[in-house]
């Protein structure tokens, strides 16, 4: 680092507005196939999504860009510049931590995609839970035939992990004022469900409003504690101190009809299976946190209903 601290900022805030992608293509056309699988994952049955008139569901802006497993070819220099300096500055590790999106028009099956992506921001240092470091801000121009289509920010931080406290356990959960509802219920052995006092649909996760109808008034419904692992995956890497890979990690379809991602416990990792019935518990973990997780095998206990 040169210069101090804010000779150091000034030269990772020189990167802001350099490329970070440039002139990119979409591997695949917006394709009916990528639709139906992202609608059967997300439970999304919107009749605009299917059909000979079928539109591509706007959230999904971001898969048509993506670069698969094989990476990001058309990355430009300025962006891995970038993310070297930061590793220098001792900021190896990266989570993901918001996006936001624009949809400027509908994207149909065939649309052929083109992309560009800026830095647009980088943050002074902040410190936090994970460690102190900085929040890089990409923001992604989406186009189909040179028309604008909509735009994607994404942010992450680079950071240097923190020291572990001993004791210090699992991540603790964000609890904001839209959740903190679902959290205050979870303390208390209760799974709490929002239920739409407009239309009665019910969701899982707590959002501020009704998807299905936009009406902002809403009540809560317990959850029986029933249901059924709907997809999971097994974690094998990277590892983390406060888990013990490999373990199951469930996509939980209750009873009611909404899903929760918990952990499976109660069998092998590798014995859980789409379709086995789970019995929701509430594990704690620390004098501070309980949170909900899903049995499965006989002689499973309920979860304090």
């Amino acid at each position: 680092m040169s210069a101090g601290p804010a000779g150091w900022t000034a030269r990772l805030k020189a990167y802001e507005g350099r490329t970070a992608t440039v002139a990119a293509v979409g591997r695949d056309p917006v394709n009916l196939p990528m639709i139906r699988h992202w609608c059967e994952a997300m439970g999304d049955t919107g009749p605009a999504y299917t059909g000979p008139d079928a539109v591509a569901p706007p959230t999904m802006l971001q898969a048509w860009t993506m670069g698969g497993l094989s990476g990001q070819v058309r990355r430009a220099g300025p962006f891995d510049d970038l993310l070297g300096l930061l590793d220098e500055a001792g900021c190896t590790s990266v989570v993901a931590t918001d996006c936001e999106q624009e949809y400027l028009r509908p994207l149909r099956p065939g649309d052929e995609i083109t992309y560009d992506t800026v830095i647009e921001s980088v943050s002074e240092r902040k410190a936090t839970r994970l460690g102190s470091g900085y929040f890089v801000t990409t923001r992604m121009e989406v186009r189909s035939a040179g028309e604008l289509v909509g735009t994607h920010r994404f942010r992450i931080l680079k950071y240097a992990p923190a020291a572990a406290r001993p004791g210090s356990g699992r991540p603790r959960p964000v609890v904001n004022r839209d959740n903190a509802g679902f959290w205050e219920g979870v303390a208390a052995h209760r799974l709490l469900i929002q239920r739409c006092a407009g239309c009665g649909t019910l969701r899982l996760p707590w959002l501020p409003g009704c998807g299905a109808c936009g009406c902002l008034e809403w009540d809560t419904v317990a959850a029986s504690g029933e249901g059924t692992v709907y997809s999971y995956v097994v974690m094998h890497h990277p590892p983390f101190p406060a888990f013990d890979p490999p373990y199951a990690v469930g996509l939980i379809e209750l009873s009611e009809g909404v899903r929760i991602v918990s952990n499976v416990t109660g069998v092998p990792y590798d014995k859980v299976r789409i379709g086995m019935p789970v019995r929701l518990e509430f594990e704690r973990y620390d004098a501070e946190m309980v949170l909900p997780v899903f049995r499965a095998g006989d002689g499973t206990e309920g979860g304090g209903h």
